[in-house]
């Protein structure tokens, strides 16, 4: 779609990949959603958007890009200092929330979304691929983060992987989120010793997380109920000590899970 010159617009993504060959646009892990239904494959809702943005040109491109999918409905855009407010009246499932604003950051926007009770999937808008705030905006519960620079048609399957509970990253944001979490062979040590906490089942989902599955697709692999998988991935967080399952993908790929199992698949 043709949008006019000189704005911003939403950024081709790459999945951030942890291991093995390469993988569909945006997804690591699953899923607020997954658990109901809500856009696991078949899109069989709209998912409620909304765009949060101090400029009303990025505001309006990203409507009139999200408005030509079927399966998306752009509820609501706002400025910083309207975005809680508005969230809290429309309910949106996914909020693109610019992380640099005049009025109110977007950090304080996104600390507030996360108290909110079964809160929005959040992405935070950023003109820099190499945003300073990338890990506090991930470590406050940001689901990832779309330049606002690249290609229109990639937006709407963000949004989708966004809706599904998945992450989307930039190639320089999927390196520094990587390099933060490199640590010391002592960290990395403590990290395999917490692996050895899980059971054998638990250790399969975790696999299966970091290879970015939602929930109802780690069932159907493993023949398990889409609860059941819930279940099993919240145990896994605790475990781990982690508050993601990012994060706990990214512990699995350290700990050398997904190289034991590339070494399976080949052996076998």
């Amino acid at each position: 779609m043709a949008l006019p010159s000189g704005g911003c617009y939403p950024a081709v993504w790459l999945e951030l990949q942890l291991s093995g060959p390469p993988g569909p646009i945006g997804a690591l892990g699953s899923s607020r959603h997954g658990p109901d239904g809500m856009n696991e494959g078949q899109g069989e809702r709209v998912i409620r958007v909304m765009v949060v943005d101090d400029e009303a040109l990025v505001r309006s491109g990203f409507q009139l890009i999200l408005g030509a999918s079927e399966d998306i409905d752009v509820v609501a855009t706002a400025s910083g200092g309207e975005a809680v407010e508005t969230v809290r009246r429309v309910r949106p499932d996914v909020v693109l929330l610019d992380i640099r604003m005049p009025d109110v950051d977007g950090l304080t926007v996104l600390r507030e979304l996360r108290t909110m009770p079964d809160p929005p999937v959040v992405a935070m808008l950023t003109t820099f691929d190499a945003d300073e705030y990338i890990l506090t905006a991930l470590h406050s519960g940001a689901a990832g983060f779309l330049l606002k620079d690249t290609e229109p048609e990639q937006l709407a399957p963000l949004v989708r992987t966004l809706a599904a509970g998945g992450v989307v990253l930039s190639p320089k944001a999927s390196r520094t989120l990587l390099h933060s979490h490199s640590g010391t062979g002592t960290a990395v040590d403590e990290e395999a010793a917490r692996v050895r906490l899980l059971t054998a089942r638990e250790r399969d989902v975790l696999v299966l997380v970091a290879e970015g599955l939602s929930n109802a697709d780690i069932g159907a692999r493993i023949h398990l109920g889409a609860g059941t998988v819930k279940d099993h991935v919240s145990a896994i967080l605790t475990k781990l000590r982690v508050a993601s399952r990012v994060q706990a993908a990214l512990l699995a790929q350290r700990a050398g899970l997904l190289d034991e199992r590339l070494r399976s698949e080949v052996g076998g």
